[in-house]
């Protein structure tokens, strides 16, 4: 998961070099973490939260192939 949220992220975002990714295990399931330079917010976002929504959409889709259940994706200021 990790990998497809670096790529997805850094194909949008200004500054490619400042996308941090990490992966917190937890209880319930997964949960991916991803870090942008401020500037470059509101691009992952989306107009009405539609880019980050299809992250979103690509990361379940990922881990339900993967069989790994419950991977969140949350993006961290």
């Amino acid at each position: 998961m990790k990998d497809l949220v670096t790529f997805l992220a850094k194909a949008v975002v200004s500054h490619p070099e400042a996308v941090q990714v990490r992966e917190v295990p937890g209880e319930g399931g997964t949960t991916v973490e991803l870090r942008v330079h401020p500037s470059d917010m509101g691009v992952v976002i989306g107009r009405k939260g539609r880019t980050i929504n299809a992250f979103r959409t690509l990361v379940a889709i990922a881990a339900q192939k993967q069989q790994k259940p419950n991977v969140v994706l949350e993006v961290v200021d």
